[in-house]
């Protein structure tokens, strides 16, 4: 059994949260953990780009279903979704940059399931953070 990853397939790796594979020996203390800036970061976003689509994407299906009929409103899923890949390219890069530079500044290493949360709980602040926008316009 070989201990590298070139045989586990990308996918495999996401389901794993082993996110960035590595080539050579790593000064890590064990497998899963992200120790290099662009890991951590790249850790945090993938997961917040993740975790937007699966929050967008039934709200997504839910305004095609409904508006479908509606002459002009029935592109509005196609508005939704764009937002579910603007939101996190735009704040989510700046985010993630943020919470990997303070784990870099303070020298500590990041396992993936802290980029998982990370990642998810950016995208359901968003998600609240909207929700109470919509409600205060009421």
């Amino acid at each position: 059994m070989q201990t590298g990853y070139s045989d586990i397939g990308f996918v495999q790796q996401i389901l794993s949260l082993n996110l960035v594979p590595r080539e050579n020996g790593t000064k890590c203390g064990n497998d899963t953990s992200l120790c290099d800036f662009s890991e951590m970061w790249y850790g945090v976003f993938l997961w917040t780009v993740v975790s937007s689509l699966m929050f967008h994407l039934p709200a997504a299906l839910l305004a095609l279903g409904t508006l479908r009929q509606h002459r002009v409103a029935r592109f509005m899923p196609i508005a939704i979704m764009l937002m579910s890949i603007v939101g996190p390219l735009c704040g989510g890069v700046l985010t993630s940059a943020a919470i990997a530079g303070v784990y870099k500044a303070a020298g500590k290493t990041m396992i993936s399931l802290e980029a998982l949360v990370f990642g998810v709980g950016q995208s359901f602040c968003i998600l609240v953070i909207s929700f109470l926008r919509i409600l205060a316009t009421l």
